[in-house]
């Protein structure tokens, strides 16, 4: 075992000696933010929430430089009643697309083919009759060198999310099914999702920790996932911690695996809950192994109805801040989201969970005195 005072002279030689290789130069200094916000951070509130603020949501993130945004999600209103409302959401991206300095990629989440048509019949109106089908989003490399002077409404591109799980048993509480259930599920919504022109994007859920089979969840398996997903037509996977269990070694080891599994980095977003206090050293670990795309909610909002005890996402003020101190470029005004993260814990009447976006809005506060 490895003692203290081992630690302690390791941890004064890289201080005495600091590494020279950067994160902003191990692969790409820009990293792209997934905002699930307004989905994965709304979804397990308890009061009802107006759908206006919901749109005011959707728009107020839409101007502050972020890309990717998940807006909501056509499952059945009966397990998931807060998110009853997404087709209006998705009728006012499609009518009245947000104001936002570039073009946005908007997600949403369907877990079987009953969503896809409840999406469809909903998309294929609207935007099919203004503008046709989207174009397939940029690579997360060519998104770090796009402009910043706007694009037409009908450049904003719609992409699917599906999701299992990397344990029988959450699959059963999430979905009442197993995961190869699950996966057959997704065939005819990967098919329609390619003939229609949309992208999929996969998660897998609890891959570094499940509340009902214990926080040692087989990389392999997620693996093996995550090639199936691939294989199947999967756009992108996004591994998600949803307990929020895992560590940095564990994270090491989730990545290590998926690369021997052949998985490349571009094909990977990460997803960490806070619940223990390691999304930002589990996202460290993430940039250390190449991957530049990462899921997160303003104002660390979320949780999870399946997983007892589950926080929130990882705040996407924190991880931006940290981000942005470590040299590399995410395109976001950290003062606009943090503003949008105050906004938002007012509007649904709980704290705001993000440590950077309080400190953000306490210097503007400051300077505006």
């Amino acid at each position: 075992m490895i003692s203290k005072f081992t630690c302690l002279h390791t941890a004064r030689l890289a201080a005495r000696y600091p590494l020279r290789r950067t994160y902003a130069t191990a692969s790409s200094d820009f990293v792209r933010i997934v905002e699930v916000g307004p989905r994965d951070g709304l979804q397990n509130e308890k009061q009802s929430i107006p759908v206006a603020t919901k749109i005011e949501l959707v728009n107020r993130l839409a101007q502050t430089g972020l890309k990717t945004i998940e807006a909501g999600s056509f499952v059945s209103p009966k397990w998931t009643p807060q998110m009853a409302n997404s087709s209006q959401i998705l009728e006012h991206v499609l009518a009245s697309p947000p104001t936002a300095p570039h073009p946005i990629t908007y997600q949403w989440l369907l877990p079987n083919v009953k969503g896809l048509d409840n999406f469809l019949s909903v998309w294929e109106a609207k935007a099919v009759g203004q503008n046709g089908y989207p174009t397939p989003p940029p690579s997360p490399d060519s998104e770090a060198t796009a402009g910043t002077d706007g694009g037409a409404a009908g450049a904003n591109v719609h992409e699917l999310s599906i999701f299992t799980a990397a344990t029988e048993t959450f699959t059963q509480k999430n979905t009442n099914c197993s995961i190869a259930e699950s996966l057959q599920r997704f065939e005819p919504i990967m098919a329609r999702a390619k003939e229609v022109g949309l992208n999929v994007r996969a998660y897998i859920s609890v891959a570094l920790g499940c509340p009902y089979e214990g926080p040692n969840v087989d990389p392999h398996q997620v693996a093996e996932l995550a090639v199936s997903l691939l294989e199947m037509g999967a756009d992108e996977i996004s591994v998600a911690d949803t307990t929020g269990m895992g560590t940095a070694p564990k994270t090491a080891e989730l990545l290590k695996t998926l690369s021997a599994a052949g998985i490349e980095k571009n094909d990977l977003a990460l997803h960490f809950h806070d619940t223990y206090g390691q999304a930002l050293v589990n996202t460290l670990v993430s940039l250390e192994h190449g991957i530049r795309t990462f899921d997160s909610a303003v104002a660390g909002l979320g949780g999870c109805p399946f997983s007892p005890g589950a926080t929130g996402n990882v705040a996407s003020e924190d991880l931006i801040h940290c981000f942005h101190s470590l040299g590399l470029k995410t395109g976001v005004d950290i003062e606009k989201l943090s503003g949008v993260g105050e906004w938002i814990s007012y509007e649904i009447g709980r704290s705001n969970e993000s440590r950077a976006g309080k400190a953000t809005m306490a210097q503007i506060k400051k300077r505006e005195a």
